[in-house]
């Protein structure tokens, strides 16, 4: 009996750190997922209210990865229609270096100028009145938090792992988020972010999760405000990838521009 109490405390004590181990495994894992070098896409953004008013704006993307490792990634997107919105461009400059800022820009056509998205408090604000942040905007490094594996769920028949993600850096603008990862494809099918009260913030959700050009993809993706009822979707279409980009036209002279 004292030879299975000992085996099991010690299978038990494994499985913890064996768990602890695999939560930022998956999490490198993820950010990982092969999705090609370069990239590009047409866009639909939705903005819906709490009464259900919807305004739509079409947008194309442009992505690619750079630096020695290609670790690091350059986006542009470009707003197309509507009217008042055509024109807006916004480039990122993505650092995977832990502590080193992304560069971002966003230009403003009625002001002809380009505005430097930096700081903190920046990085909170919210992407031309959509449900994402500027934050959202770009990618973290795998160890700017600490992931915690909370154990398997099963979302919509498909195998998930539920890992909970917590910003090191306590001036981040969530507590933590809570994500289900498809096991068979690696994509976060649902992630919920807490805001510095511990309280439920926002849902993203995505969907339509298919192979294009032998990639895994979701081509919706929902962002859901829970405190305001706010909601973005984000719908993917034409995607492109490995087709060439030149990299020095990732710039905010290009931006000015409205095209690449």
């Amino acid at each position: 009996m004292k030879r299975i109490i000992l085996t099991s405390l010690v299978a038990f004590a494994f499985t913890a750190t064996a768990l602890a181990q695999t939560g930022r495994e998956i999490a490198q894992r993820v950010k990982d997922r092969p999705d090609g070098d370069t990239r590009q896409a047409e866009m639909v953004m939705k903005l819906i209210n709490k009464r259900g008013s919807v305004r739509e704006r079409k947008l194309i993307s442009y992505s690619i990865d750079v630096g020695k490792d290609k670790k690091d990634r350059k986006s542009m997107m470009f707003f197309q229609y509507p009217g008042d919105v055509k024109g807006t461009g916004f480039l990122t400059w993505d650092y995977d270096e832990i502590g080193k800022d992304d560069d971002k820009w966003l230009y403003l056509p009625a002001m002809k100028k380009n505005r430097r998205i930096s700081g903190s408090s920046a990085k909170k604000d919210y992407f031309m009145g959509s449900d994402f942040t500027y934050d959202d905007m770009g990618s973290r490094n795998v160890d700017e938090d600490t992931h915690e594996l909370l154990g398997e769920e099963t979302l919509d028949g498909l195998k998930c792992w539920k890992l909970q993600s917590t910003p090191k850096d306590n001036r981040d603008i969530y507590s933590k988020k809570i994500a289900w990862i498809r096991q068979d494809c690696l994509i976060p099918v649902k992630v919920e972010y807490f805001d510095k009260m511990g309280n439920l913030q926002r849902r993203l959700e995505m969907s339509e999760i298919e192979k294009v050009d032998g990639f895994w993809v979701a081509k919706k993706m929902q962002m859901s405000n829970v405190q305001t009822e706010h909601k973005t979707i984000l719908e993917f279409n034409n995607l492109k990838y490995n087709q060439p980009l030149d990299e020095s036209k990732f710039n905010v002279n290009t931006l000015e521009k409205g095209a690449l």
